[in-house]
């Protein structure tokens, strides 16, 4: 595998797609009924969709189009296949500052687990232009609840003993998260600032345990190549033999409607 660029995840969209966990259900049932429009009448769109996790989910829930935003050729590609079957979905090569879409195409835009990735200022401005009067923008993440689970705390601790000064730059806890509420409200471009949250628990057997950590970049980008593999062999054997290992997530959405200018 070549060296990744932080938010490069060339190489690890097949275990992005096969081993990322879903979003609380409950906390999009939440979203779909704040967007104040009838499901069949939603034209979502998602940027930085990556293999289209999220909005494969949305999509199932009846919305009158989908749109999957996703810059990174190998995310994108694998979004396609797993989209072909079930979903229509349209695909697009572009980024978040600058999309090819035509203005006021949607009334419901996200990020899911990617906005930390990109230029807040110039992707807000490009939303209020994407979005109807009076749409909706949501920046969602799914991080673990690690201390809910002892294995968990343990594996976060050697982490932390192989590189003290490790950064989760995705983390949905940390980062961006810290001051999105008050950076949306300062915004001049978004108002009524909603946020929601929810927790579910997936029970990973090893194989998908392992596999979820094979999916992450800023680790394996701060760690390189011979410490991430350490700190792979660790995680492997302390989770074999195990039946399960539960894992809580929780699902943290905010939520701005479209202000007027």
């Amino acid at each position: 595998m070549k060296k990744l660029a932080f938010g490069d995840y060339t190489g690890l969209a097949s275990n992005y797609s096969r081993y990322r966990p879903g979003y609380s259900r409950s906390v999009l049932s939440a979203l779909l009924g704040l967007i104040g429009v009838p499901v069949d009448k939603i034209d979502f769109v998602d940027v930085g969709a990556g293999t289209g996790i999220w909005t494969r989910m949305v999509s199932e829930r009846g919305v009158r189009s989908s749109v999957a935003i996703e810059p990174n050729d190998d995310m994108r590609k694998q979004g396609q296949k797993d989209s072909i079957d079930m979903y229509d979905i349209y695909w697009l090569n572009s980024r978040a500052e600058r999309t090819s879409l035509t203005a006021q195409c949607c009334n419901w835009l996200t990020m899911a687990s990617s906005f930390h990735w990109v230029d807040f200022d110039l992707s807000i401005r490009e939303f209020h232009r994407l979005l109807c009067p009076n749409g909706w923008f949501t920046a969602l993440w799914n991080p673990r609840l690690i201390e809910v689970n002892p294995i968990l705390v343990e594996i976060e601790s050697f982490l932390d003993r192989l590189k003290p000064s490790i950064e989760r730059v995705s983390s949905g806890r940390s980062g961006i998260t810290e001051t999105l509420t008050e950076k949306l409200t300062s915004s001049s471009y978004f108002e009524d600032i909603v946020y929601i949250e929810g927790q579910h628990v997936i029970r990973m057997t090893p194989e998908h345990y392992v596999g979820v950590w094979n999916s992450v970049n800023d680790l394996r980008v701060q760690l390189g190549e011979e410490s991430f593999l350490e700190f792979m062999a660790f995680v492997e054997r302390r989770v074999k033999g195990l039946s399960f290992i539960e894992t809580t997530y929780l699902t943290r959405a905010w939520s701005a409607r479209r202000k007027a200018q």
